[in-house]
């Protein structure tokens, strides 16, 4: 296997794909003793080569799920059937879920890499950050030490760190926003195609999330990565993504570009999420909270799983599942009453004003 060990600005386009992964119909299912949690559900999704697909939704709307699926890391009481993941490499579709341990886990860092949520988790507590990377470019057939090296302290540059302190250090001895930023590091080893990365920033403070903001914008402007974002906050997605897809009860409910998304939202959710999202200056504009919880994923609502929630449902809403129709220029959105939501924005505003 040959790397660069020296950090290539300009991404490797020769073997990126127009639309390097295509999710076909894909379910994914925990399987316990109540019975099968349906976490995921019917997604279809084609990710751009260069773009930022943002998911955003609340906990538990199947967006962590999701990025797992992607690189085959669910737990065992987990399945993903039906569906298809199909990855491009050089002109040559890969079928992920057919992947088996060899393939896989070359597929996994060479490939698509993923940053994981508790950045102090995803380390092993009792090696040092050099003895992880090692262990990362060996199980790639990667054995040059000094090349490993050479590399990663290029990328600990890259993310601002002090590479000579990071590198022979223990996890429990850099602070979180050092931890994020060297497991963003370590995901960029092998040069992959596609990054996912889940809550890059939670838990950070102000300073810390603005410094891996602008990494990630830098590696996007520079690498031409493909990336996804799992996110809670809004900010994060309108700032950094080109796409944006909102999760519910584990189905992508409206998609489209990030400037639809949050100036012409025509999904209730969707909508639900920009009012509750409080102002940096706060007290002109009322929040106005998403009523009820989301549903139990064992025994989901007949219908629109989002209609007991709803202010525009009707009885055709607790009856028939929408499914994704074209509402805009690239924007699609799940749901019986666009027009309404439409014609509330038109109305009254993203925002809710105070009576």
């Amino acid at each position: 296997m040959t790397v660069n060990t020296q950090i290539n600005w300009k991404h490797d386009t020769s073997r990126t794909a127009e639309i390097p992964l295509t999710l076909r119909n894909v379910y994914i299912n925990y399987h316990t003793r109540k019975g099968n949690v349906q976490a995921v559900r019917g997604i279809d999704l084609d990710l751009y080569s260069g773009e930022s697909l943002a998911l955003i939704g609340e906990s538990g709307s199947g967006k962590t799920t999701l990025g797992l699926g992607v690189v085959r890391l669910l737990a065992d009481t987990a399945s993903v059937e039906p569906g298809e993941i199909i990855y491009r490499r050089n002109g040559e579709e890969v079928d992920v879920l057919g992947l088996k341990s060899g393939p896989l886990r070359e597929f996994r860092w060479r490939d698509c890499a993923m940053v994981f949520q508790s950045a102090l988790n995803a380390f092993n507590p009792v090696l040092k950050i050099w003895d992880q990377v090692l262990d990362t470019a060996k199980a790639h057939n990667w054995n040059d030490r000094k090349a490993v090296r050479a590399r990663f302290l290029d990328l600990l540059r890259f993310v601002q760190l002090d590479p000579d302190r990071v590198i022979d250090s223990y996890p429990h001895e850099l602070s979180g926003g050092m931890r994020q930023r060297t497991l963003l590091a370590i995901s960029l080893l092998l040069d992959p195609q596609i990054l996912i990365l889940d809550e890059p920033t939670t838990a950070l403070d102000i300073l810390t999330q603005r410094t891996i903001i602008d990494l990630l914008r830098k590696l996007k402007e520079e690498q031409h990565f493909t990336m996804i974002f799992i996110s809670h906050d809004l900010a994060i997605a309108a700032e950094l993504a080109d796409r944006v897809a909102t999760m519910y009860a584990g189905q992508i409910v409206e998609l489209g570009p990030v400037r639809n998304i949050f100036y012409k939202p025509r999904h209730p959710y969707t909508l639900g999420l920009i009012r509750a999202v409080p102002t940096v200056t706060g007290g002109f504009e009322a929040l106005s909270s998403i009523p009820g919880s989301p549903p139990d994923l064992i025994n989901l609502p007949t219908g629109c799983k989002f209609h007991p929630r709803c202010p525009y449902a009707t009885e055709r809403c607790e009856k028939e599942e929408p499914g994704l129709v074209k509402v805009g220029d690239k924007h699609e959105a799940a749901c019986w009453h666009t027009d309404a939501v439409e014609a509330d924005i038109a109305a009254n505003g993203l925002r809710l004003r105070k009576k």
